[in-house]
């Protein structure tokens, strides 16, 4: 990635995840965490007109003879049109898991209030640039749905949705995928928040009706620490959030089968999304939400989806 972006991140201050949470106001974390990035320009799929071209193409009958490259017609005797890179700003839409697993919490904030913040950074940041951000919040049903827009007060009604509890039980990844497959037609960004603590059996089969459409589809895992390494040392009743039942477990039996079952499952996941060439960033609540905004801006920026035009000063 640019020398300038890994500079920006290196002397920008992380800000402790607890130090972010206890701020009760989405929107004023999510600029927190924001700050000291640039907006950019994200490169389209589609061809239009900007104040830059990027290549030439030959002439042809009925095209607009403004585009006609004058000076080149004078040096080689030959017709070309500018082909220009498109300004069409990115349709971004925000998946939230905000199913009864996403509750969980072994410290001082949930999985779904970590999760919430960090669409809210991601929104935020797009909306600077600029970009059209959508939301669909889910569990086992859809919740708030928000089309992908960039107008005045979108921002406060998305940030809103997002601070709302989650109320909902078990997690249905189908419903949302094909829900959002169906809405937006126009090639796009669909970013997946959830812990993926659900049956796999149709994720291939949902997520690829995104990927076919040209979508482009990232995906962020979300795990409290405890859930890694199922660090607990003492037998006791567990509750599973999601169907209310109550399991008493021995940990330090129940562990190696545990950690094996949890790899297995996650190892299945990120193997669907290699598949179909989805991103897939594995966090955990503890980590600053900095360093999860660096890694999807350094991998769209590998990818070319982010044109820098300018570099602007983080407020």
């Amino acid at each position: 990635m640019p020398e300038e972006t890994s500079n920006a991140v290196k002397t920008g201050s992380l800000v402790d995840p607890r130090s972010i949470m206890a701020i009760r106001n989405l929107e004023l974390r999510a600029r927190i965490v924001v700050q000291g990035f640039w907006s950019g320009i994200h490169r389209s799929p589609y061809h239009g007109f900007s104040v830059e071209f990027t290549e030439y193409r030959s002439y042809s009958p009925g095209d607009d003879l403004r585009y006609l490259d004058w000076k080149l017609l004078a040096r080689s005797d030959r017709l070309y049109i500018k082909k220009f890179e498109d300004e069409t700003n990115l349709r971004c839409y925000l998946l939230a898991d905000n199913s009864r697993s996403m509750t969980f919490a072994s410290g001082e904030y949930s999985k779904a209030e970590y999760a919430n913040t960090l669409a809210a950074t991601i929104a935020y940041f797009l909306n600077q640039q600029g970009d059209a951000v959508g939301l669909l919040k889910f569990d086992e049903e859809l919740r708030d749905y928000l089309p992908a827009r960039h107008r005045h007060g979108h921002l406060r009604q998305l940030m809103h949705a997002l601070e709302k509890p989650a109320a909902g039980s078990r997690t249905d990844l189908g419903a949302p995928l094909r829900r959002i497959s169906e809405l937006v037609r126009k090639r796009g960004l669909v970013i997946l928040i959830s812990d993926l603590l659900t049956p796999l059996d149709d994720l291939e089969a949902n997520l690829s009706l995104l990927t076919a459409r040209g979508h482009e589809v990232v995906v962020f895992q979300v795990f409290d620490p405890a859930e890694l390494d199922f660090g607990f040392d003492q037998a006791a009743q567990f509750v599973d959030l999601e169907t209310g039942a109550d399991l008493y477990i021995d940990p330090v039996s129940a562990r190696a089968e545990y950690r094996r079952r949890f790899d297995a499952h996650n190892a299945a996941a990120e193997t669907i999304c290699g598949r179909l060439g989805v991103t897939v960033h594995r966090l955990t609540t503890d980590r600053a939400l900095q360093t999860s905004l660096h890694d999807f801006l350094r991998d769209r920026l590998r990818l070319g989806r982010i044109v820098r035009r300018h570099q602007t000063t983080a407020a």
